[in-house]
Formats: C-alpha cells, structure tokens, sequence
C-alpha cells in the first residue's frame, strides 16, 4: 500500500472524521510508573569510547532502536546533534555525531539489523546525512496507525502497550548546547532503551489484526522515502504575508526574506531568532524611505533588526528598485480543492464523491487512518 499512497488533502473533514482518533496526543490519563533506564548514560564523544559502543551492540540481538536529535528553530540545518542507539543485551549509546568525522563502523554494524525508529521520516534525512541509512525498519508511529490505536505519539504508545509513563518535556530543546544536561541525556535514552519491546507488542498487535503483510509493505516504502522539495517561492511563507497588498511590498518581504535566509545560513541560525517573520512583513508593509524611517519603526523587531540595519535597508532598496514584481498569488501546482467542483466540474465531482466513499469505506473496514489507504 505505501507504494501508491498520495496526498489526501482533497479529502473532506466529514471523510477524515472516521479516524479522527488516530491524531497523536500526548496526555497521559492514567497513573503509570515512570520509565526506567538499566544504566546511566553518558555520550559517547571519542574514537576510543565509539568503538567500544559498536563493540557492545554487536553482543546484542534483534533489531536497533535508533532516534536522532536536531536543534529545530535554533539552528539553521537539520543535521543530528545526537544519536541515540538501543539494542537487547547491547545497551543504550548516546553518540555525539558532531565529534566525528567517520560513523562507517557504526553504520556497518547498522545495516546488520533492522532499524526501530518511531516517524521515522522525522529522522531518516539527518541520519543519512552522516551516512546512516536503514536496510529494513520498523515505525512504531506508523504501526500504531495501522493497529487502530487512538493515540500515536510515542509516550500514549508506551503506556499503552508497555503500562509505563515516558516523560517528552525535552523534545523541543536546543540539542546543539554542550555540555547536554543529565536531564536531557536520560530523555534521550528512555526515547530508545524501550522502542525493542514496543516494536514486538506493536507486532503482535498487527499480526493479531490481520496487518502484518500491510505494514511490511508500508515499511519497505519507507526504505526509499524522500522529503518533498524545496517549495519555489519559500518566502511566501512568511507569516502575515496576506496583509500585504501590493506587488511592491511583496517584492520587499521578498527581499528581505532573502537577506535573513542568507545571514541565518552564514551563522547557522533559525531565521527566526535573527528576526521574525511579523518583523519583516511588517518593514514590508511601510515601505520605509529611508534607513532612518526602517529603524524607527517600532515593529520591526528581533534581536538582529538593529544590529545588522545596513543589510535590512539594503534588502528594501532591493525590493523598491526591482522591476521583477511578483504576482499577488500564484496558482498551485497541486489538486485543486473539491470544494467548488460542484458547479463547475460536475462530472469530476460525481467522480470524487464516488471515490472518496470507496476509501473511506476501505478504511473503516481496515480500522486504519483514510491516509494510509492510498
């Protein structure tokens, strides 16, 4: 089934409402033990402590719990600031990816087994990128969909399946600070010293549904799975941006998105914490005159907006000076929304209604999410 699936952003919330209890939620409502690591861990930051991590997961047996951790918003990237291992009898190795140059004994030992990794396609780019790619893998988050579970996020899944509570409050930190606090290294851990035998209840669950040759398939997919592409016009994006009304302001936001994309990626920092998007469209929208005018405007904000004033009032001159003005809105490149089809492509519409019942049907009776179907 993985193979086929495409978006299914056409489909109406009445049609998405029969697995409506299949979205991830994190609250726990019940009183469970709390996670437990075996040992207390520690990252593994030397060629000496590396070898010795591979050497112990090697004695284990059975597949490898694997995460990865980012700096999402603060850093520019998306590369992995840490690695996160876990393997029956092995143990669970915390990896500092920064400190090396070379992960090929890793990865070799890697691609020996199969991989656990809860959504996955969070993860799989960042792991590639330092030369870590799955042979075979298990997504618990996608397993928990296709086993009917109303709650899909890692820590619902573990309470439910395993009876013990893990703790998320760490999932969003910067993972670029060194040293990591203690905290955040046993978050780490737990994320993965339990993925073994949530893997084998989630399998059981499957094989007892009837959904194991489903999930297989899913899996395989996921093998060659690859992140969308790079939107043309990015800058679009920007928050408020529909408050702009002329071409010329758009061609200034433009500019200026261009000019803060280009200094985050010089200090690998989220371009939001240079200055915010409200920031920008704001200086957009006031077509200052002058560099005076841009520094007096009280909403352009952000704790670069006047330290590196030069190159915003640089990037407005750019946008008021252009003659390459950009369209107020560009037509999608996607499915148009059924929403209209209606009154004006009844044939189609007959079509979709038609369709979208079959899969909905196909749903239900699978005790699947709708998105998962095609």
């Amino acid at each position: 089934m993985g193979a086929l699936r495409v978006s299914t952003c056409w489909l109406s919330t009445a049609a998405r409402g029969c697995h409506q209890h299949h979205r991830s939620m994190t609250d726990e409502p019940l009183e469970l033990p709390p996670a437990v690591l075996a040992e207390e861990p520690f990252v593994v930051d030397t060629d000496a402590e590396l070898s010795a991590a591979v050497a112990r997961l090697r004695t284990g047996t059975g597949p490898f719990g694997v995460d990865a951790e980012r700096a999402s918003g603060f850093k520019y990237s998306n590369r992995a600031y840490l690695i996160q291992i876990s393997r029956r009898g092995g143990g669970t190795h915390l990896i500092d990816p920064i400190a090396f140059s070379n992960l090929s004994e890793l990865s070799e030992l890697l691609s020996t087994d199969e991989w656990i990794l809860h959504a996955a396609t969070q993860d799989l780019t960042c792991l590639a990128e330092i030369g870590l790619v799955p042979t075979a893998l298990f997504d618990t988050e996608l397993g928990s969909r296709l086993a009917g579970l109303p709650r899909v996020g890692l820590a619902a899944v573990t309470a439910e399946l395993l009876g013990v509570h893990l703790a998320k409050e760490h999932s969003a930190a910067d993972w670029s600070t060194r040293p990591l606090p203690d905290t955040w290294l046993t978050y780490a851990a737990l994320d993965v010293e339990y993925l073994p035998q949530l893997r084998d209840a989630l399998a059981e669950r499957l094989e007892d549904a009837g959904k194991s040759a489903i999930a297989h398939q899913e899996f395989q997919n996921l093998l060659t799975w690859t992140p969308a592409p790079a939107r043309p016009e990015p800058w679009r994006r920007l928050s408020q941006i529909q408050t702009l009304s002329t071409q010329r302001q758009l061609a200034v936001a433009r500019e200026l998105w261009i000019e803060r994309d280009t200094m985050a990626q010089e200090r690998d920092s989220g371009p939001g914490r240079l200055v915010p998007d409200r920031a920008l469209v704001a200086a957009a929208r006031a077509l200052p005159t002058s560099k005076g005018h841009l520094a007096g405007l009280k909403e352009f904000t952000g704790r670069e907006s006047r330290k590196e004033l030069d190159r915003w009032w640089s990037a407005i001159a750019r946008g008021q000076s252009t003659d390459q003005l950009p369209p107020m809105r560009v037509r999608g490149t996607g499915l148009p929304t059924p929403r209209n089809w209606k009154e004006r492509h009844p044939d189609a519409y007959a079509r979709f209604v038609c369709t979208r019942e079959e899969i909905v049907a196909v749903a239900a009776s699978l005790d699947i999410p709708v998105e998962n179907v095609l």
